[in-house]
C-alpha cells in the first residue's frame, strides 16, 4: 500500500480570519484522499501584502519565518490560495536569492487543486453534490502565476447536480488585486461590477473560484448592489453533500 502523502497546511490570512470553514473543508478532502495532514500553529502570513506594497525588508523577514515554519522536506505545503503559492514560488527567489531553502520549498508548495490533480492524481470527488447553476472565475494568481486553468473545471465537472456554464471573459481580473482595491477604489469597483454583470448574464446562482480574496471582493459588490449572485470557494463546493 503506498505511503500516505504528508501535507503541512498553509492557511492564508483571508481564510484564517474570514473563511475558516474553507480550511476545515480542505482538511476533510485531503484526509479523504489519504493524506496525513498537519498544521503548524506558529505560521503567519506569507508576506505578500508587504511585498506588493513595496516594504521589501519587512516582506523578507516574514518570508524567512515562513521558510522556518515549513522546513520539513518530507511534507508538501498545500494552500487554498494561488496568490500565496505564487508568492512562495515567484517572489521569494527575488527576496532571498541566496537562500537555498527557497527553491526547495517552492518545489513542494502547491495550490490545492494543483495538488489534488498533479500529485494525488485525483480528478473527481465522487461523493460531492451541489445542485446549482454556476460560473467559474479564473483568479489572476491561479491563471497567470501558476498556470492553473483546466484543473478546477475538471474537478467541478464531477460534482453531482452542479451545472457549470461559461463565464464571458472568465480570465479578466475581478478588480481586487490586494492593495489595488484600496488605492484605486473606483477602478476596482467598476471591474467588480463588470465581472458580476457578466456572471449574472448567464443566469448563474453562484460564482466559484479558487481564491478567497476574489470571492470576498465580488461578494461585497453583489451584497452592496442587492444582487442575488453568491460566491463560493471551489473547496467548499467539493466538500458539499457528504
Amino acid at each position: 500500500m503506498p505511503q500516505a502523502k504528508k501535507v503541512a497546511l498553509f492557511i492564508p490570512c483571508f481564510i484564517d480570519q474570514l473563511y475558516p470553514e474553507t480550511g476545515y473543508n480542505m482538511v476533510k478532502i485531503l484526509e479523504w484522499a489519504g493524506c496525513q495532514v498537519s498544521f503548524n500553529k506558529n505560521q503567519t502570513c506569507c508576506g505578500q501584502p508587504a511585498y506588493n506594497a513595496g516594504f521589501f525588508p519587512d516582506a523578507c523577514n516574514v518570508a524567512q519565518k515562513f521558510l522556518t515554519d515549513f522546513n520539513d522536506p518530507s511534507c508538501y505545503v498545500v494552500a487554498p490560495s494561488a496568490s500565496c503559492v505564487g508568492m512562495v514560488r515567484n517572489s521569494y527567489p527575488n527576496l532571498l536569492p541566496n537562500d537555498p531553502r527557497v527553491q526547495e520549498l517552492a518545489s513542494r508548495t502547491y495550490e490545492f487543486t494543483e495538488f489534488l490533480i498533479d500529485v494525488l492524481k485525483v480528478t473527481a470527488i465522487p461523493q460531492a453534490e451541489f445542485p446549482a447553476r454556476a460560473v467559474y472565475h479564473d483568479s489572476c494568481s491561479a491563471l497567470r502565476e501558476l498556470g492553473v486553468k483546466s484543473g478546477p473545471r475538471k474537478l467541478l465537472s464531477s460534482v453531482k447536480g452542479l451545472e457549470i456554464v461559461p463565464l464571458p471573459d472568465a480570465e479578466q481580473c475581478c478588480g481586487f488585486g490586494g492593495t489595488f482595491a484600496v488605492k484605486f477604489e473606483g477602478i476596482s469597483t467598476a471591474m467588480a461590477a463588470q465581472k458580476v454583470e457578466r456572471a449574472m448574464s448567464t443566469r448563474a446562482q453562484y460564482l466559484i473560484s479558487t481564491d478567497s480574496s476574489c470571492l470576498m471582493h465580488i461578494q461585497a459588490y453583489t451584497h452592496n448592489a442587492g444582487f442575488s449572485l453568491k460566491t463560493m470557494h471551489l473547496i467548499d463546493v467539493l466538500a458539499s453533500g457528504w
